[in-house]
């Protein structure tokens, strides 16, 4: 079999009513391009029917394939999509799509040029947020004025959930996660600084799902201790051991 160009990265969690839509419209989309590729759904710890979905579209379309944790988070979910995918670019997507899929190649050769990391934005200039409530963008941006001053100082929007990770900075990135929830991304990117990685922010439509897992005050305070203890990792040498 070819060895994938592009492997798209599922994490999902509970995601019974959305994800069969958003695997069909992938698939559509792939099989519209020139270059191979695979999609690795990774479930984690739902108690609904997801893996189940994950695995019925497996057997119906040789690019997927459906990967069962038992640990629960997000960032556990994408470190183990991440290392078993096999793309020489590995693409971060959330299951509900809310960056419609046909912009993936706006994060990839020939597209994009020169780039190891890609991330989409919803702050850069030409992005557009449809449909997200106030109060939830506010609470966003004061997350990411702690995210600049404490670990990534001048990019505008670290935790939209597409990213797009050559397969080098990949392999070099995720095995030193050690943060399994919703900051893991925030961690790989301090870490992607640190080693001279090239990020790029990527201008998108995003449209705002009701539905969201993010549970605002609680997570928002867990969030806050993960930067803190991304710095005190950084300033004890932790990631250098």
């Amino acid at each position: 079999m070819e060895k994938p160009f592009l492997s798209i990265v599922i994490p999902a969690y509970n995601e019974e009513t959305r994800l069969p839509t958003s695997l069909e419209k992938i698939a559509a989309f792939l099989a519209a391009q020139s270059y191979p590729a695979e999609v690795l759904v990774v479930e984690n710890g739902s108690s609904d029917a997801t893996y189940a979905i994950a695995q019925e579209f497996e057997k119906k379309n040789a690019l997927f394939h459906a990967i069962h944790i038992e640990e629960r988070g997000k960032g556990i979910a994408v470190k183990t999509g991440m290392l078993a995918a096999q793309g020489a670019y590995r693409f971060i997507c959330d299951a509900d799509l809310s960056m419609p899929i046909e912009e993936v190649n706006r994060f990839i050769p020939p597209q994009l040029q020169g780039c190891d990391i890609a991330i989409a934005s919803r702050e850069a200039p030409g992005a557009q947020r449809i449909g997200e409530p106030a109060y939830r963008h506010f609470i966003g941006r004061i997350f990411n004025s702690f995210v600049k001053v404490m670990a990534l100082p001048g990019l505008q929007d670290t935790q939209c959930g597409f990213k797009c990770f050559s397969a080098t900075a990949a392999e070099r990135l995720f095995p030193q996660q050690t943060i399994m929830g919703w900051t893991f991304d925030v961690e790989v990117l301090f870490l992607a600084r640190r080693y001279g990685y090239t990020i790029c922010e990527i201008p998108i439509r995003w449209y705002f799902s009701e539905h969201s897992k993010v549970k605002f005050l609680r997570d928002s305070l867990h969030m806050a201790g993960d930067l803190f203890r991304i710095r005190w990792r950084a300033i004890t040498k932790g990631y250098e051991r």
